[in-house]
């Protein structure tokens, strides 16, 4: 088989996980599919010695994670949208309940965000993230347990349903 032919096989394996990889990123579908056309255009680049030495579904995410830190250098400001991708994927969305903590993991600076869906979301360690990210393992930390205590905040902010504040 020629590269070509592998580097059509991975995207059609690995094209919709990546998707879904940078909608939680970015938390916008269109901004999700230009992360996932941008990160497939330079791994074709470079595909024969990352299909060799790499696992090709990391080193994508790690492209389309550095794509989005390097967008948020160039905006001000972004704005989530709670809008599935057009697309369908196989995640299941999030409950009702559940929805309000990702409203509140959109209201998190974007550094915090992206640690934090690196962590729970990705399973990669501090030291993963840091290397990633290109910040310390420290920095790392301080962003998660900043962004945790944001979540925690908005989470214990809510009125107790049955009325009791035990």
């Amino acid at each position: 088989m020629n590269d070509d032919h592998l580097f059509a096989k991975f995207v059609a394996e690995s094209g919709d996980a990546l998707l879904r990889y940078g909608f939680v990123l970015s938390g916008n579908p269109h901004d999700a599919a230009d992360l996932t056309q941008e990160a497939l255009i330079r791994l074709h680049r470079v595909w024969p010695r990352v299909q060799r030495t790499r696992d090709p579904v990391s080193y994508s995410r790690m492209i389309m994670t550095r794509l989005h830190i390097s967008a948020w250098r160039r905006r001000r400001r972004e704005h989530l949208a709670w809008d599935p991708p057009e697309r369908g994927v196989l995640d299941t969305l999030p409950s009702d309940s559940e929805r309000e903590l990702w409203h509140a993991l959109a209201g998190l600076p974007r550094k915090q965000r992206a640690v934090l869906v690196l962590r729970f979301y990705e399973d990669l360690t501090d030291p993963e993230i840091a290397q990633l990210l290109g910040i310390s393992r420290g920095t790392v930390r301080s962003h998660a347990s900043l962004g945790l205590s944001r979540l925690r905040s908005a989470v214990d902010l809510r009125p107790a349903t049955n009325g009791d504040r035990s």
